[in-house]
């Protein structure tokens, strides 16, 4: 058996995972053309046999590119092309250029894109967006990144609890908890929350702020709705559709992002309830279009502009002895879209 190290070929990997020694290269470099489940058996040999660092250290080895690898989960959500705003303000003024990816919050599509981008020796790193709560699915994420920087690459995440690196950290328990004293401050008792699919870690973090919002005042979480639908503007519309079919005493709706916050209010919108009259509504970010909403929207904000700068900055620092932490801090920002809690009839 080949011993691990730099003396491992790829054609060490290719025999024992009993595949040709192209398709172990595109498996390992995360190009199409193999199934699924022959570049899973590729990666986990090439794992076990100590290989998964080697492609990294050549493609490294033959030079960089000046181009920051972008990983985001949803490329026209407006959190996400703000974040990307800052990372390339800041890549423009040190000539570098911005390649974005696309992940869908799918982790598996995450790892592609990652594989691809250390493929094309990018020199530079950022993942942004939720984690995954689930560790088995970080675990591989962990390994390739991992590797990656041992071999010369930075890196940076932001949002990311898991991932062993330099890490930009959103207020996102803090912003829940913000959220619920402010509509528990105007006298609701009857909240909804709707949120994103708890598989991600700031869906958690976001719940966990509001819960202990409402615990700080003797509500009991428990009796509180709260509707898991897809992260969007779409998961948004579907998941008041359920309350109000549901939960007809709900006086506030939580959007656990802006996003979601808008699909709340064109729901809302089509059944005639006013807002805030009827119900109050909050969302999670501070998008740039949230002033502009009718009504313009109570939330979170989260300077996401500057996240980006800062994720960048960190990247272009030298690695460090250990992870750097930036905390990003929050802002509650009331607008027209929550008032007082309706008096019951």
């Amino acid at each position: 058996m080949p011993k691990p190290g730099p003396g491992l070929r790829l054609i060490d990997v290719a025999q024992r995972a009993g595949v040709s020694l192209a398709t172990a290269s595109r498996a390992l470099s995360g190009r199409d053309g193999v199934s699924e489940e022959v570049a899973n058996r590729v990666r986990q040999v090439s794992l076990e046999m100590g290989y998964v660092a080697n492609p990294y250290a050549r493609t490294l080895a033959g030079g960089a590119s000046s181009t920051v690898g972008l990983v985001v989960h949803q490329v026209d959500d407006p959190y996400f092309s703000e974040i990307a705003g800052g990372v390339i303000q800041l890549a423009g003024e040190q000539s570098l250029l911005v390649q974005i990816c696309h992940s869908g919050r799918d982790p598996e599509q995450e790892l592609r894109q990652i594989r691809s981008l250390i493929a094309q020796r990018v020199g530079i790193i950022i993942v942004a967006g939720s984690g995954y709560s689930d560790p088995a699915v970080e675990s591989e994420a962990r390994a390739v990144l991992s590797g990656y920087e041992r071999n010369g690459g930075r890196l940076a995440v932001i949002g990311r609890h898991s991932l062993s690196a330099d890490a930009v950290l959103p207020d996102n328990e803090a912003g829940g908890r913000a959220l619920g004293e402010h509509l528990i401050g105007l006298g609701h008792r009857h909240i909804a929350v709707v949120a994103g699919t708890a598989a991600l870690t700031t869906v958690t973090d976001r719940m966990t702020g509001v819960v202990a919002a409402l615990r700080a005042h003797g509500l009991d979480p428990e009796a509180m709705p709260v509707l898991h639908t897809d992260f969007i503007r779409e998961g948004g519309r579907v998941a008041t559709e359920a309350v109000l079919r549901d939960h007809p005493s709900t006086t506030a709706i939580i959007a656990l992002n802006d996003a979601m916050a808008m699909g709340v209010l064109s729901s809302l919108r089509e059944h005639d309830i006013a807002v805030p009259a009827r119900m109050s509504v909050v969302g999670f970010d501070d998008v740039s279009v949230a002033a502009d909403l009718a009504p313009s929207l109570t939330t979170v904000r989260l300077p996401m502009y500057e996240m980006g700068r800062m994720a960048l900055d960190l990247a272009l620092k030298p690695r460090a002895a250990r992870p750097r932490r930036r905390r990003t801090g929050h802002q509650l920002i009331v607008r027209d879209s929550t008032g007082p809690a309706p008096t019951p009839h």
